[in-house]
């Protein structure tokens, strides 16, 4: 008996399940750290708000809290084009220190810097949830083209539509607690408490999220490479054009020496 007549043995399928469920799971963690941004993303979206607080804490000066967070924003966004980096997690948080610094002053309330992030965190929140009601999660629009698959979870993936659904929900549950939270400080809390709170809460709920994301995922079905089965179509019509001009080139070739 050769090799290739050997029964595969169960050690060895266990091996080779072992192997995907360890592939999947690194290509998941790949995706989701280029989606939102991994470590330095994080930090990117801690920074400016907690400079904001940490001048307001020790001066109660609005407007020096403001240029502080608008200034290291911007800072970021300059060592990102420096690099040659993507820039787009660096812009958000410029526009979300911009918009918190206009409803600041807009108000007078130094509070109301915290507002615009609040309202965004709840409408997110609200569109994670309703869009996996709707059939479309989210998070599927976001990562689909992270995982070259593009929509093809919704129609040919079942199993992966599911996982997006799952985690669309969490990311949705997970926003409207921090919610809860934050809506009643906003209220009776003042400047810095709210903004220490904030803060806190900025990393924990998302580090949360994207460990469910990244579980649910890796359990789930692989992506199917929508880019890659274009190319393939594109070759096999290459082929086939190069296929049926042979016999044509072939028949003018043979007219040619009957002449």
């Amino acid at each position: 008996m050769t090799s290739l007549d050997k029964p595969t043995s169960d050690t060895d399928q266990h091996h080779r399940t072992d192997q995907q469920d360890a592939d999947a799971k690194a290509v998941t963690e790949a995706a989701l750290f280029e989606a939102f941004g991994g470590v330095r993303g994080m930090v990117e979206t801690v920074l400016p708000g907690l400079l904001f607080v940490t001048v307001f804490t020790i001066n109660k000066n609005l407007m020096a809290s403001a240029v502080a967070a608008l200034a290291v924003s911007l800072a970021l966004v300059v060592v990102r084009l420096i690099r040659k980096d993507t820039v787009k997690h660096a812009f958000s948080g410029v526009f979300g220190v911009a918009f918190g610094v206009l409803f600041a002053k807009m108000t007078g309330n130094a509070k109301a810097f915290y507002l615009p992030g609040m309202l965004y965190t709840l409408g997110l929140a609200l569109a994670y949830l309703v869009t996996t009601l709707a059939g479309v999660p989210l998070i599927g629009l976001i990562l689909g083209p992270v995982f070259k698959e593009n929509l093809s979870w919704r129609t040919r993936n079942p199993g992966r539509k599911k996982a997006y659904a799952k985690a669309s929900y969490a990311w949705g549950l997970i926003l409207l607690a921090k919610c809860a939270i934050l809506f009643p400080l906003y209220w009776w809390a003042d400047t810095a408490q709210l903004g220490w709170v904030l803060v806190a809460l900025k990393i924990p709920p998302f580090l949360l999220a994207v460990y469910l994301t990244w579980v649910f995922l890796a359990k789930a079905p692989p992506p199917i490479d929508v880019f890659a089965e274009m190319e393939a179509e594109e070759q096999a019509e290459k082929a086939r054009k190069a296929a049926a001009d042979t016999p044509a080139a072939e028949a003018r070739r043979d007219s040619g020496l009957q002449l």
